[in-house]
């Protein structure tokens, strides 16, 4: 893994930050808004563990507590490597959020202190490999495959940029990359941060360097290029469906608008769900139900892992598809946060749809 592969990991995180704007979630970027829980070290924001203290990139916080829950925060990662991701970034981020719940101690205090049920979520550009997948799906951390078509346009503008930085700090003979500055310049043209102040432009502990202003400036112009495309899309947003199952939906539609116009008028609805491809080419369709006229249809992709499963005997394929859309697609749950309100919204597979054609 080279340190390219990481600066494209933190700009996608910044990304999906911002696209998720909509999804119900509060991004958490200062431990002021919770210094019981967070803290910041070197201009990163970090959680307390019972064993240690974890980084986190994008800390997003549930707007809805669920009955019998306590309220929600979820861990961000992104990773954008030129081959799949594999097991050891799953297992690193169970470690993290085993030891986050597990951070509960009341010491010289009678305060009742808030509690939090943490969770992860994985985004990838290229995909995870199969034993990151079985190992996921077993310890319910939800991993997200942005390696399809649908999300050329998020890798491509995330490829350039990170491209142009890196040149950038070599050229400027720049020791330690800037990161959070970086994360910070992006938020504040993206509106995802919260007004705490200036950010030093060095990293601390860095010798200040006479290249370092013209870094800033010409890195500024990159970073601008890089939110302007990513504002290009203002109304595009990451769209995550929860099904019944212990993964993550993101779905993708031609016509963002046209689908939360629907949804917003049919908050719970019976749709088809159709899929085309095998393996991991596979590609699911859901379009409402029992109507004719020209409505939304979204794509999404489930784990290879469940589609290995429905593909690996002809005989059982229609019939296995059948199971997953009864068992694991019967119910996929939708939250959007707009004008200081969450909504929820729900498709519904119907279980006569059981009846119709597979292909």
């Amino acid at each position: 893994m080279t340190y390219r592969a990481v600066l494209r990991g933190y700009l996608l995180e910044e990304a999906l930050a911002w696209l998720l704007r909509n999804s119900g979630y509060r991004l958490l970027v200062h431990a002021k808004q919770d210094p019981d829980e967070l803290e910041m070290q070197h201009g990163a924001l970090h959680v307390r563990g019972r064993g240690a203290i974890h980084q986190a990139d994008a800390l997003g916080e549930f707007a809805i507590t669920p009955g019998f829950s306590l309220p929600i925060r979820l861990f961000l990662e992104a990773k954008y490597y030129r081959s799949r991701c594999q097991l050891q970034v799953v297992r690193n981020a169970h470690g993290v959020v085993h030891d986050v719940n597990e951070n509960f101690i009341q010491i010289g205090s009678s305060r009742p202190r808030r509690r939090f049920q943490y969770a992860y979520a994985l985004f990838s550009a290229s995909g995870f490999t199969v034993p990151a997948q079985e190992y996921a799906l077993a310890q319910q951390i939800s991993l997200i495959d942005l390696s399809g078509e649908s999300f050329n346009w998020l890798r491509e503008a995330v490829w350039i940029a990170a491209s142009e930085l890196y040149t950038l700090r070599d050229k400027y003979h720049i020791r330690t990359f800037p990161v959070s500055w970086m994360r910070t310049e992006i938020r504040g043209l993206l509106g995802t941060a919260i007004t705490s102040g200036p950010e030093p432009f060095l990293e601390p502990g860095t010798t200040a360097s006479t290249n370092a202003p013209r870094f800033r400036i010409t890195a500024q112009e990159v970073i601008a290029e890089f939110t302007s495309k990513l504002r290009m899309r203002e109304s595009t947003e990451l769209i995550l469906g929860f099904p019944a199952a212990p993964f993550i939906l993101p779905l993708a539609s031609d016509d963002p608008a046209q689908f939360i116009a629907y949804i917003k008028q049919h908050p719970a609805h019976a749709v088809r769900l159709r899929r085309r491809g095998s393996g991991q080419d596979a590609e699911w369709t859901a379009t409402p139900a029992g109507t004719q006229e020209n409505t939304y249809k979204v794509s999404f992709k489930l784990p290879e892992k469940v589609e290995s499963w429905i593909s690996e005997n002809e005989k059982w394929r229609r019939a296995r598809t059948a199971d997953v859309k009864g068992d694991l697609l019967s119910r996929i749950t939708i939250y959007r946060h707009s004008s200081g309100e969450t909504q929820i919204y729900q498709l519904r597979y119907e279980p006569n749809e059981l009846a119709s054609p597979v292909p």
